[in-house]
């Protein structure tokens, strides 16, 4: 196992399961220090008020991974507007108050740093059903794509991934994500949050350099034995 993260203090939201968990797992392994959020232990991401109470925890960190969200799947004619608010609020606006957060703490210490949005497949390919999380990881990729534009001059990089289907706790709360809940013809199989190839932490490490996709759409089955079949890359 490579320490590409020795001495390094990362921020991950929503580390308490799937795609977050998994990120934390792995940097804690390579000599990182977590700061976690989540809602499990009663953190709102969309709350502006938390970033102010943690602004202090944060003042250190290297590294950010944005990954915090909740899923809604209804036809837009049958979208309730409160469940429409909910996912924007979490999946957009916190992702938002989160990146911001990120970056004010690495241009006030001067190192420069590099934060990952997780967004979705959902974001660049419509699928009927998916209005509200579609649009809020669309909105999550052009977020980045923006603050890695105003990072840059302080040496911070921001990059967004676009997972397809992760094996997580939001594909088991929501019906449309459920195996059943696929049209006729979409690949049923799941991926797991564990692997570490077209993971969150990839563009993280000092070795991508500047050259890291603004956003990385990651296609391919991640095994829970870390072995994977050939994922595909393509810059967006």
């Amino acid at each position: 196992m490579t320490n590409r993260f020795p001495d390094k203090t990362a921020l991950i939201t929503g580390h308490a399961s799937g795609i977050g968990a998994a990120t934390a797992a792995l940097l804690s392994s390579e000599g990182a220090r977590i700061i976690g959020v989540d809602l499990w232990q009663g953190q709102d991401v969309a709350d502006p008020a938390l970033w102010q109470e943690v602004a202090s925890d944060l003042a250190d960190i290297d590294v950010a991974v944005i990954n915090a969200g909740i899923a809604t799947a209804a036809p837009l004619v049958d979208l309730d507007f409160a469940d429409w608010r909910r996912t924007l609020s979490v999946n957009l606006d916190g992702a938002m108050l989160s990146v911001q957060a990120a970056m004010r703490a690495m241009i006030g210490h001067g190192r420069g740093g590099a934060i990952v949005v997780t967004a979705s497949i959902a974001g660049l390919k419509a699928e009927a059903g998916t209005a509200a999380y579609a649009a809020s990881k669309a909105g999550a990729i052009h977020l980045a794509r923006v603050a890695a534009k105003e990072g840059a001059p302080h040496g911070i990089r921001v990059n967004a991934i676009a997972p397809g289907g992760v094996d997580t706790p939001i594909w088991d709360a929501t019906d449309f994500f459920r195996p059943d809940g696929f049209r006729s013809g979409q690949p049923r199989r799941r991926d797991h949050g564990d692997g570490t190839d077209g993971h969150p932490a990839w563009p993280l490490g000092d070795r991508r350099g500047n050259r890291a996709p603004d956003c990385v759409s990651v296609v391919g089955r991640c095994r829970n034995d870390h072995r994977h079949r050939a994922d595909r890359r393509r810059r967006l």
